[in-house]
């Protein structure tokens, strides 16, 4: 019986189910722990005000947000230094976000529970966001302008709202003179020195060239004058309103509102106030620039140079990857030549993709890149343009590694068009190339636009390439601003896929960095479904539309 049992493929096909449910189920709980991890790192969780004594010390407080819990046994913990009673069987310990990095050096805390002697949750309890140094927990005591109080007690915190908006407010257009018209100033002098530069090239520097070339740039020293004053008295403005705050040991701190993102009292917040900041916070980490070596603020930058490049390498890689497969399918003739470039193109699929970043450092960068900047670029020596890692060279090398998949997934689609299909256009009248452009290329559109969302979805996951051919840790300007040529190709981005192992890997606060690792995650991961599923719905809709052609 059991042989006939296993003649029969039955627990093959047993097996293989409980292999597909073990991969859903992993699969399923990875996405569940990083999307309980990423999404509730932007809640306002409660400040606990902790009464703490080791045993032999005195007695201390400690003030943060408990953000993690470990349960040690009795006999590991003995094992690593701790002492531990004979009736206790386990060691509890609780991770508390203390915040105050500029005080005491540290963000997180480890305490025993053992020795918690009380726990409250104080409703004036304050949590600061700041622009440096990470978070800030306390009571606030007074809010000043020109270092002259104009609240206390209860006063203060509203007092403290209005001028933290003020300050925001401010602070808001301090950034869009430093980037946007002072940024354009500069690269304006910038492209002025180098047109200077090109024309002593050239020998074309006459006196006429000199005068209008100086003419040009003392109307951009006004402008710049006048966004400096400007400036001047914008900082004066943000400088003069700060806090005074308590922290736990009873010392107190100013701390200028210019470096307060947000000041609230989670312990006094209803659940709408809760839910508004977290929509808030969530549109913060969308929109915002990163921040304290990216453990803080949003990854907006992130985001555009994913898409951004991932825009790019579609334009690239579609054309060549089409053409190549009709050209393997329709026109080659097919013998060893044609099944041995089969077989290479199917091997590139299985390359390393550190690989493909290693050639386009060698070839693009360094051979291609430093060739342009001769030929076109002499005035920007020694500083290169297109000779140094950039968004073109990374959209090129994606393009390069995706597509084998664009290659296959076109020519098996031509593969199932039938030949009467083709027979009958040419029986009509019709030229090969216009049974190809108007027939052919129509109904395997379903599988080539699989096979560019495919590549699209591998693409926006990458990162060993991309640390090679142009992504960066921090760019402080986007590719594509209002600055004439408006989209920079020579200019480093960053990347979602690298954010992520730039924040978990090379940060210095990793306990800071973990709750936006799981979040920038989750966000890559929605991006790579979202393709998948557009992929699914545009190859359904091009099947339907061409199903009575096929039949």
């Amino acid at each position: 019986m059991i042989k006939l049992w296993f003649k029969s493929g039955a627990p093959w096909i047993w097996l293989n189910a409980a292999a597909v449910s073990t991969c859903l189920i992993m699969i399923v709980g990875v996405l569940g722990l990083v999307t309980v991890r990423g999404v509730g790192h932007f809640w306002p969780h409660q400040v606990t005000r902790f009464s703490y004594q080791e045993e032999g010390k005195q007695s201390r407080i400690i003030i943060g947000e408990k953000v993690d819990t470990s349960i040690t046994p009795a006999a590991m913990a003995k094992s690593t230094g701790f002492k531990m009673a004979d009736d206790e069987e386990t060691l509890v310990q609780y991770l508390i976000k203390t915040g105050n990095r500029d005080l005491t050096g540290t963000d997180f805390l480890w305490i025993q529970a053992r020795n918690v002697k009380e726990h409250s949750h104080p409703v004036d309890m304050m949590v600061i966001e700041r622009r440096e140094w990470g978070n800030f927990y306390g009571q606030l005591l007074e809010v000043k302008e020109d270092h002259k109080t104009i609240a206390t007690g209860t006063q203060a915190w509203p007092v403290l709202q209005t001028k933290i908006d003020e300050a925001l407010a401010v602070f808001k257009e301090i950034a869009h003179l430093e980037k946007k018209e002072i940024g354009a100033i500069n690269y304006a002098l910038e492209r002025l020195r180098l047109k200077q530069r090109k024309l002593e090239l050239q020998n074309k520097l006459d006196d006429a060239a000199k005068q209008a070339i100086a003419a040009e740039k003392a109307g951009y020293e006004v402008d710049y004058k006048q966004y400096q004053a400007q400036l001047a008295t914008l900082y004066q403005k943000i400088r003069r309103d700060s806090l005074v705050a308590t922290t736990e040991s009873g010392a107190t701190l100013e701390i200028p509102l210019a470096k307060v993102v947000r000041a609230f009292q989670p312990n006094a917040m209803s659940l709408f106030d809760k839910i508004v900041h977290y929509g808030t916070k969530v549109v913060e980490f969308l929109a915002d620039d990163p921040r304290e070596a990216n453990t803080e603020g949003g990854i907006f930058p992130a985001i555009f140079g994913t898409v951004m490049m991932v825009m790019m390498m579609s334009v690239i890689v579609t054309p060549f990857g089409v053409i190549a497969a009709v050209y393997l399918r329709e026109y080659a003739k097919q013998g060893f030549t044609t099944r041995l470039i089969r077989i290479a193109v199917n091997n590139l699929a299985g390359v390393p993709s550190v690989v493909y970043g290693v050639f386009g450092l060698g070839f693009f960068v360094y051979i291609l890149g430093g060739n342009i900047d001769q030929l076109f670029f002499p005035e920007s020596a020694p500083a290169p343009v297109y000779g140094t890692p950039g968004l073109l060279w990374a959209s090129i090398t994606l393009a390069l590694l995706t597509l084998p998949v664009v290659i296959v997934s076109t020519e098996e689609g031509l593969a199932r068009i039938p030949s009467s299909i083709r027979e009958g256009s040419l029986a009509l009248g019709a030229t090969k190339l216009e049974t190809l452009w108007l027939t052919v290329l129509p109904m395997a559109s379903p599988a080539m636009m699989t096979g560019l969302i495919l590549a699209v979805a591998r693409a926006a996951g990458e990162v060993a390439p991309l640390m090679l051919v142009g992504v960066v840790k921090l760019a402080p300007t986007l590719p594509l601003d209002g600055n004439f040529p408006f989209l920079h190709l020579d200019r480093k981005f960053m990347h979602l896929g690298f954010h992520i192992y730039d924040v978990g890997f090379q940060s210095p606060n990793v306990e800071a960095a973990r709750p936006l690792v799981y979040a920038t995650a989750l966000l890559l991961v929605l991006v790579i479904i979202g393709l998948n599923l557009a992929a699914i719905v545009i190859r359904n809709n091009l099947r339907e539309k061409y199903r009575a052609l096929e039949g």
